[in-house]
């Protein structure tokens, strides 16, 4: 069994909620990444959220916002979708289908983040075409829209 370790990117780029949204971007580019977690503290790494690059683009770029004058904690997802290092690849896989999420966090026992698992993770480090394939056509449906009658 392929354990989230195995395939996660350690220690990845992190960010805090009172870092501005312009120096997350900066981030963005120099990594060449799409999502960036946002912890409590440099320290102690705790999760409490992510920065997409789909957030700046909505959040702040659609709603007219200076990204230097924006801070994370105004335009980042809360409490996101999040596995453990421990677990099975095939449960993150199934979280990132379920709530249609390109990368997901992977945390510590103390919540403490520890790597993520991309997309591209899974294609490089998986070695298994066919599930990737699943899980990117699962991620990539629109969610169904109900048209007034």
């Amino acid at each position: 069994m392929t354990k989230v370790s195995q395939v996660m990117t350690e220690n990845p780029t992190c960010c805090l909620a009172s870092d501005s949204v312009s120096a997350v971007v900066q981030q963005m580019q120099i990594h060449d990444i799409g999502a960036v977690p946002v912890v409590s503290d440099i320290t102690s790494r705790k999760l409490i959220g992510i920065i997409t690059d789909r957030d700046v683009a909505l959040r702040v770029v659609g709603a007219g916002r200076d990204s230097k004058g924006t801070w994370v904690a105004d335009v980042m997802t809360p409490n996101p979708v999040a596995c453990h290092d421990t677990d099975n690849i095939d449960t993150a896989i199934e979280a990132m289908s379920l709530h249609k999420v390109r990368r997901i966090p992977a945390v510590d026992d103390n919540g403490r983040l520890v790597g993520i698992v991309a997309q591209a993770d899974l294609a490089t480090r998986l070695g298994n075409s066919e599930k990737t394939a699943e899980v990117v056509e699962e991620i990539s449906k629109p969610n169904a829209v109900m048209l007034p009658r």
